[in-house]
């Protein structure tokens, strides 16, 4: 993993079999389907979902700096400690709560190639038992959302701009034939389409079959050759609740190193609502 621009953010299933028992790795599990950490979990894992314990359950937001400090204290989580995500669906929901943590400073976090797929499939241990561990004093850092996430008001500068937009969703989606991806509800929004000037690079692209992430080169062809993104670019990523382009957000942040990538959350189930924004159809 060398290859990548900050490989140290990237470990392997082997790194996480070897330091289950370390005291300063904390390893979490996100997923799309919250009953899959209960069917059988990495061992000594904790569960963060995205939903249940990142959103507030009032506001369309992120839970405020001390409800993110009980949740990290709760699991045992201290500022020096090494934070592992990884989960289902190729490690989307991973990538998510690996941004969220960047919300709030968390320092050393990191994303195990492959997830919850790449472990089953490679025979590792899965346990059912839920971990408890030693409260600690967690400190968030204030947060500094200007560098990493997007506003709706962030994007229609952006268009007005004319400057690079990521629509990471499925192609159906991106041409208005679909709200979501094909085999789920289609909800959510009230219009279909994507917005303007949007490139559009599914997420799954950027994964192998096995769930790990493909090799630098294979990234920089995807994104640059086909996007004609260039790595000094203002970007701005998207796709319909932002836990896709978060992962478009990681690969473009810290394995191609490009230093002004931007996720937005709010993504299409926020722009799909809104009243005199611009909509595009079509390839």
């Amino acid at each position: 993993m060398s290859e990548y621009a900050h490989p140290e953010v990237l470990v392997s299933t082997a790194w996480v079999a070897d330091h289950l028992n370390d005291p300063k790795v904390r390893i979490v599990e996100s997923d799309e389907d919250p009953a899959l950490y209960f069917q059988g979990h990495i061992p000594g894992a904790v569960e963060i979902g995205w939903h249940a314990h990142l959103q507030d359950q009032v506001v369309r937001d992120y839970i405020n700096v001390p409800a993110f400090e009980a949740l990290c204290r709760k699991a045992g989580i201290a500022n020096d400690t090494t934070v592992v995500f990884y989960g289902d669906r190729s490690n989307w929901w991973a990538c998510y709560a690996f941004w969220a943590f960047k919300l709030f400073g968390h320092k050393d976090c990191r994303i195990m190639n492959g997830g919850y797929k790449l472990w089953k499939d490679q025979g590792r241990p899965l346990v059912r038992d839920i971990p408890q561990y030693p409260p600690t004093d967690y400190k968030a850092q204030p947060i500094d959302e200007s560098t990493i996430r997007a506003f709706r008001d962030d994007v229609l500068a952006h268009v007005q701009a004319r400057r690079p937009l990521i629509d990471v969703r499925s192609p159906k989606e991106f041409t208005g034939e679909l709200l979501h991806m094909e085999d789920y509800p289609q909800e959510g929004s009230l219009r279909a389409g994507h917005i303007p000037g949007a490139k559009n690079i599914p997420w799954s692209l950027a994964v192998n079959e096995d769930g790990t992430f493909k090799s630098a080169d294979q990234l920089r062809a995807l994104y640059e050759q086909q996007a004609g993104l260039k790595p000094d670019d203002p970007i701005i990523a998207y796709c319909r609740i932002g836990e896709r382009s978060s992962l478009a957000w990681f690969v473009l942040t810290y394995l191609l190193g490009y230093p002004n990538v931007r996720n937005y959350d709010g993504s299409w189930t926020e722009w799909g609502n809104l009243v005199r924004v611009p909509i595009e159809r079509g390839a």
